[in-house]
Parts: C-alpha cells; structure tokens; sequence
C-alpha cells in the first residue's frame, strides 16, 4: 500500500530526516553537535546511570499523564466545537429551507375555500367549511332529464347558473393547464382539481352528456324573477339559508331550446378545457370531450363560420352581448383537446374574426369577463403561434391574434388612454361601472400569462408603438393591480375575506350572514339578519367582494351588491392571477400539457439509412 501524502506533497510526517534523533524526553540530542565525552565524563555518566534512570523514568511518566490530560482537554474540547458547528449549521440549514408564503400564495389558499362554501348538493367530509350543509337536493327531480343536485351557487344567493359556472370552470381549469407546478408546490392541485370536478359533474347533468345531439340545456335552477314580490322560498327576495330550503317541491330549473350559443359555447369550453386537466383519467376525459364536442354542435348548428342562428334567450341575471367570442374560445379549447384541424380552422377563419369585431374595437376591447371571451381567446390561440410555430395556412391569422394580444398589453399600462385609473391606481376595465373587480384580476392573470409566453420563448418585451415595454413592465402592472386588492389602497382594506386585518365584514351573502342554528328562519324571519348592522356570524373565508367605486370608496353594506357581493367567476379570475404571481415552485409555465391532445402539424420523415459499406 503507498504511502499517503499531504495536499502540498510528501508525507504526513513533519519531518524524514532520518539523521536527526530525538531522545525519550522529547527534546534534540543536543550532543550530536558537540565533541566527543572524555573518559571521566563517560565514567561519571555510568556511575550516575541508576538515578539517571529513575530521574527519567519518573519525567517519562510526568510527561505522558500530562499528555493524557492535554489530550483529553483538547478531545472534549474538539466535541464541544463539532456539536456547536453542527448545530450551527443545522439550524441555518432549516432557516434557509423554512417556507416562507408571499401574500399571493396566502390569498391563494383563502380563496380557494371560497369555491367550498359555494357548494350545493350532498357535502363531502373534506368540504371544511363548518356552517355549511347538505342543500340543494331536490333540484332537478321530475322536472329535468338528470337531476341537477350539486354545483355551485353563483354569488350570495342560493341560484345555480350554467353560464357563470361554466365560465369559472373554464378559468380554473385554464390556470391548472399553465401552473400545476405552483399548484401542487402550495399543496393545493388537488384541492383545485376537486374544486373543478365539482363543477364539471354538474355541468354535464344539465343536458343529456351521453346522447350525440342535444336540444335543451339547464339554464339556471332556482331565483325566480327579481322583479316580483313573492317570498316563496323558490324565490331570489327570500332571505334564508340553502341548507334551510326544505320545501317538498322541486326549485324551478329554467331550459333553454333550440337557440342558446353562447351558453353552449362556453359550457364546451368548460368541459374540453377540463377534459386536458383529467387526462390522466381517460374514461372521464373522454366523457368531457364528447359533451363539449356535441354541446359545440348544438352551439352552431354544425354550420361552423356560417352560423346564421340566433343568440340566447333573455336572462334577468347573466345575458351574453354576442355568441362569436364563445365559439371561437370554445373551438380553441376543443383543439387542444382533440387535436381535430377543423376547430383550428373555424377559429381562424376570417369570417369568425370579422364577426367578432365589437369586442376588438369596442369599450369592452381586452376586457375578459363571463360575458366576453375574446381576449382569452387570442391569448390562447397566440400560444399555439409562439409554442407550435404554425405557418400556412393558420399562420397569418394567428399574427394577427398575437397582434391584438400585444396592444391589449399596451392598453392596462399606465400613460395609455384606453383606461382611466382611480387615484388609488385601480384600473378601471369597466369604465367606472361597479363591481370592477372580477376585470381586474382576468386582466393580471392575462398579463402574467402572457409574460411568462415571453420570457418561455426569451423575449424581453414588447413594443408599443415606437416605445418598447420589457417584461418586468407588464408583471409589474399585474402585481400593483392585485396588491391594491389585497390592502394596498385608500381605504387600506383588504377586498378578498378573512385575508389581513381588515376585509369586509358584512358580505352579502345568505349564508354568511345567518348563524348556523337549530331555528330555521323563514325568507320573512331572515331579513333581520340581513338587515343587521353586525357582522356576518360566519367567515366566508376567500371572498372577492364586488370592490370600490371609482373613487376608492366603499360600504361594507349587505344591502348594496355592488360593494359586498362575491361571485364563483370573480373568484375564478382571482385564483388564476394569484397562482400566476405566486412564487411557490418553479417560475413559469407547462409549456406542453395544454397541447397534449395535439398531433405534429407535418408527419416527421424518418433519417435516411446509414450507407451500404460492402
């Protein structure tokens, strides 16, 4: 075996001078440089030999214990210092590892919880929201091809619509497809898969999800009109607790024939974004996609561009100005489903994009809401522009998208006209209208996303006009938009419930603002917890009430909605922005798994096989 050497060479020993000796005691033999003894000195060296002996017996002896000692000073003291390091080192080793939740991802948490007070039908054990109950479960016997127990209720009320619930699905399901990884960082992708499976369930209830042709769909269960003063418990004027409907009689559930494309549309973008989101469950995914596929016939009566039909029937609640924003968003999603050319080809055709015309040059122009679709829609066909790279004979329109999607950026940036801006900085998407909101936060989810497109594909920004705007620019917008809803404003409130110190405390919403009791109150008995001037009994934890005016100001009233009331489709928006800013996990996007359905666009040609060698 070799000898072991030192790091700068040779051995371990201090010294290989073989010559020099050293004597018992430790110390050089000084003698080796003086002259030889003399014959007395050598006598008197062998006289005196005895006590010599003994003298160095006993210095030998002194010296060893001594050794000892020292060496068991310095070994205990060599421990004490290893465990101090150890523990040093451990303890800055769980301070670097600690978690630490930015605001984002603890409003994230909170309005999640939202979605589970928002539940109707027979709660599962893991709901976690105490004062809620069991409701809802008579809806649909007798009066629907399915039962329309389950789903969620829409805001405070205890109404259940397709259309905002299909919209909220879709979002959700959306933000999953990008940012799974956040998700499952802050422990809450399943939570949001349950969240949208939920939805899904009931959405596929309200038409007949296995047949290959509709010809009704469930509009709405419950509400009555709000304009009557009837008080039955059916009825939006009644004032009462789902869980404390206990009427005999079946709510009544509203239908739509024949004509409704834009409730079509966009409940076939719910259940095709969704089916990508529960891939990994093919039977499942494969029941989404054949209810989007036949619900997105029965949306254009399979005449694709060509839809001559008309729009939906009035609704007192939720009315879509146009159906094209739904088709060409639900016909993106069923691409990415199916991955089947045709719907690439409707989207892109220019008969589509010249019908949807009010929402590009309009006043709701880059406003993505339950009622305007386009600017998701764009967003995610420009996806396909950056990520897929097609070029003829999808290549000049999807530009175009990608185009608009740019000056759609432009448009939420401070200095650019389109938009005015309370002082407190709040972007004013709906012009000064109330509950503005539910815009905010669909515009920074939008912003975030498309900047993460960017700095996928490194492109530092864009221009608008002759001026360039980095990246850094549009995430900014995104963050000051949502810190402003988290407390950052003048009235240094909070708008998302039970998130910081102070939130509203007077919801409007039903069953927040009624104790969870053995008494049942009446829709009459109800109002005077409506009409309290206390605070809501139960926190509806996750909340995004409507907002501030355009003067930041604000009533925590129950008895203005404009103020107080929460929805699943502001909340849906919410979520998304939240996980796009969170900075749990990996930064950026799933680049892949939106597209997975998706086949290449040109076959690859197999490599040419290697010469013939004789």
């Amino acid at each position: 075996m070799p000898e072991r050497t030192n790091l700068w060479g040779g051995a371990f020993e201090i010294s290989t001078n073989e010559d020099q000796t050293t004597t018992e005691d430790g110390d050089s033999d000084r003698a080796a440089y003086r002259s030889p003894p003399s014959v007395e000195e050598v006598k008197q060296s062998w006289l005196l030999r005895p006590e010599r002996e003994k003298e160095m017996k006993r210095k030998k002896k002194f010296i060893q214990g001594k050794v000892i000692k020292n060496l068991a000073v310095y070994t205990a003291l060599a421990g004490l210092i290893t465990l101090v390091i150890v523990l040093v080192s451990r303890r800055r080793h769980h301070q670097r590892t600690a978690p630490v939740s930015d605001n984002y991802t603890i409003a994230l948490h909170h309005a999640l919880m939202f979605f589970n007070a928002q539940r109707s039908g027979s709660l599962p054990a893991h709901n976690n929201v105490s004062w809620r109950g069991n409701s809802g479960l008579k809806d649909g016997h007798k009066t629907f091809i399915n039962n329309l127990v389950g789903g969620y209720y829409d805001a405070g009320d205890a109404i259940k619509f397709t259309f905002p619930t299909s919209f909220a699905m879709t979002m959700l399901s959306w933000s999953v497809l990008e940012y799974s990884t956040k998700y499952e960082a802050t422990g809450e992708l399943d939570h949001v898969k349950d969240i949208i499976k939920w939805g899904t369930d009931y959405l596929l209830k309200t038409f007949n999800s296995s047949a290959n042709s509709v010809d009704v769909i469930a509009s709405q269960v419950g509400g009555g009109n709000p304009y009557s003063k009837a008080t039955n418990p059916h009825d939006l004027n009644c004032w009462m607790r789902p869980e404390d409907i206990t009427t005999n009689d079946p709510r009544e559930v509203y239908k739509c024939y024949t004509e409704c494309p834009a409730l079509a549309g966009e409940m076939a973008a719910a259940l095709a974004s969704a089916s990508i989101v529960f891939k990994d469950s093919q039977d499942y995914s494969r029941k989404l996609v054949h209810g989007a596929e036949v619900l997105f016939k029965f949306a254009t009566k399979e005449q694709g561009a060509k839809y001559a039909g008309g729009s939906d029937p009035f609704s007192v609640f939720y009315n879509s100005d146009d159906y094209w924003d739904e088709f060409v968003w639900a016909g993106a999603w069923l691409y990415c489903a199916t991955g089947n050319s045709s719907y690439l080809q409707l989207v892109t055709d220019p008969i589509v994009a010249n019908h949807s015309e009010v929402f590009r040059r309009g006043p709701q122009r880059g406003v993505l809401s339950w009622n305007n679709k386009h600017a998701g829609a764009q967003l995610l066909l420009t996806r396909m522009r950056m990520f897929l790279g097609y070029g003829y004979p999808y290549e000049e329109m999807l530009r175009t998208f990608q185009n608009q999607v740019d000056g759609i950026m432009c448009s939420y940036l401070p200095g650019f006209p389109n938009f005015k801006r309370t002082h407190g900085g709040l972007i004013q998407l709906n012009h000064g209208k109330p509950c503005p909101l539910q815009y905010v936060v669909n515009a920074a989810f939008l912003t975030t996303l498309y900047t993460d497109y960017l700095e996928a594909i490194d492109t530092p920004g864009i221009y608008c006009g002759p001026k360039f705007h980095a990246n850094e620019d549009l995430r900014r917008f995104a963050k000051t938009q949502m810190d402003y809803i988290l407390g950052k404003n003048p009235q240094r409130m909070s708008y998302i419930v039970g998130f910081g110190d102070r939130f509203p405390q007077h919801v409007l919403h039903r069953g927040a603002s009624i104790p969870k009791n053995k008494i049942k109150y009446s829709c009459q008995a109800g109002k005077k917890w409506r009409d309290s001037s206390k605070p809501n009994p139960n926190i509806i934890v996750g909340a995004m009430v409507g907002g501030p005016d355009k003067t930041d100001g604000f009533r925590d009233s129950r008895s203005n909605y404009n103020y107080t009331e929460p929805t699943i489709a502001g909340n849906a928006g919410l979520v998304a922005a939240l996980v796009a800013l969170s900075v749990k996990g990996t930064a950026g996007i799933d680049r892949n798994t939106i597209f997975y359905a998706i086949p290449p666009m040109f076959t690859p040609q197999p490599p040419p096989p290697p010469p013939w060698i004789p």
